[in-house]
């Protein structure tokens, strides 16, 4: 048996099906109730090893420190300090390389209540992490966890769901996802420009400058992005960190790109600069900002029914503001499916990915 042509849709459910379903978790093997993996810091805990043919469909986590906080605590932000990587199929390099709490759809080191299709947060206070973007693998797949806390002790429990097939098939991408950061972006001072000029002039006709969400290798297809800002602007004038336009450039091609858009919400498939908590099944809005949209911001696009498919290589970008103006912290994940072997790339180091207040 392999992984098939049937779905996971409601209309598909009634049909037969002879895989075999299995989970890795963090039960207690002596009977007990300690139903968890105790995560020491600078310690890389292997969370799963399947060998074998199959498909990751669901991923459960949570996490909470061993210790009470206390004004002293060094790693508050361990969500940013805990490190998720997936290798597939024996790949030298993993195909997920992502800070924890960023690759299930919410980043600066937060958690927040939201209900998306391929990934949730749930309650209480968006503590419970789940992901439901399926993963299949040939030959094995393998699930590490490092902490790179300075002392936090770290109770981590999960539930890592798959399919087990004799076979897997041809023609099935493997999942990746990628975290990337800049901060700040190097846009331009204000200077003596009016506020309406600084944010609305000025001209971006190749799209050199744009924040990079995604620089991938080989044939696959773009699934989604989660992107963070931190609005590093102080001032009373308005303050709208928009106005960037998405450009995603399939397969080397010259400016200006197949696919590009109007404007920051208008990618996130919001309108008119949005300040409101919103979530839907393929976009929304986790994290609004504060007053004059500052403080942080998280919002996610999925390309469930709309995949972005690529032959060779894609880059996918947006500006970070009219013209790449705006000079604010951008931190993202992506989601993409490929052919093995990927173009490599690499996490930076933890002092790098700490949130900005």
């Amino acid at each position: 048996m392999n992984y098939g042509s049937y779905g996971s849709s409601l209309r598909d459910l009634p049909r037969l099906r002879p895989h075999r379903r299995r989970r890795e978790s963090s039960w207690d093997r002596s009977g007990g109730n300690d139903d968890r993996v105790t995560v020491h810091p600078g310690e890389t805990v292997t969370l799963a090893d399947i060998q074998g043919a199959g498909s990751i469909n669901h991923i459960w986590m949570t996490v909470a420190p061993r210790d009470a906080a206390t004004p002293a605590t060094a790693d508050r932000d361990f969500l940013r300090k805990l490190v998720l990587r997936v290798y597939w199929d024996d790949a030298e390099h993993p195909s997920v390389l992502v800070p924890l709490g960023d690759f299930f759809g919410v980043g600066h080191g937060r958690t927040a209540n939201f209900v998306s299709a391929p990934l949730q947060m749930s309650p209480q206070d968006g503590k419970a992490f789940n992901c439901f973007f399926h993963m299949p693998f040939a030959t094995r797949a393998r699930f590490e966890l490092t902490s790179e806390c300075e002392s936090e002790v770290l109770w981590f429990y999960y539930y890592i769901d798959y399919d087990q097939f004799d076979e897997l098939g041809a023609d099935l991408g493997r999942f990746h996802a990628q975290w990337r950061r800049e901060c700040p972006t190097d846009g331009i001072e204000q200077g003596d420009l009016s506020n309406s000029d600084w944010l609305f002039s000025g001209s971006n006709l190749d799209g050199a400058g744009n924040y990079t969400i995604l620089d991938a290798e080989g044939r696959g297809h773009y699934v989604g992005c989660v992107l963070n800002v931190t609005n590093l602007r102080q001032t009373a004038d308005w303050n709208w960190y928009g106005e960037g336009d998405d450009m995603i450039f399939i397969d080397g091609e010259a400016f200006p790109p197949s696919l590009h858009g109007t404007g920051t919400e208008d990618y996130f498939n919001t309108a008119w600069c949005p300040s409101e908590s919103y979530h839907a099944p393929y976009h929304g809005i986790t994290l609004p900002g504060g007053e004059n949209w500052s403080g942080q911001i998280s919002l996610y696009r999925f390309h469930i029914e709309d995949p972005v498919p690529f032959r060779s290589s894609i880059r996918v970008t947006i500006e970070h503001g009219h013209a790449n103006r705006r000079n604010d912290d951008l931190s993202s994940v992506a989601y993409w499916y490929q052919e093995l072997p990927h173009k490599p790339f690499t996490l930076p180091p933890v002092a790098q990915r700490l949130p900005r207040l």
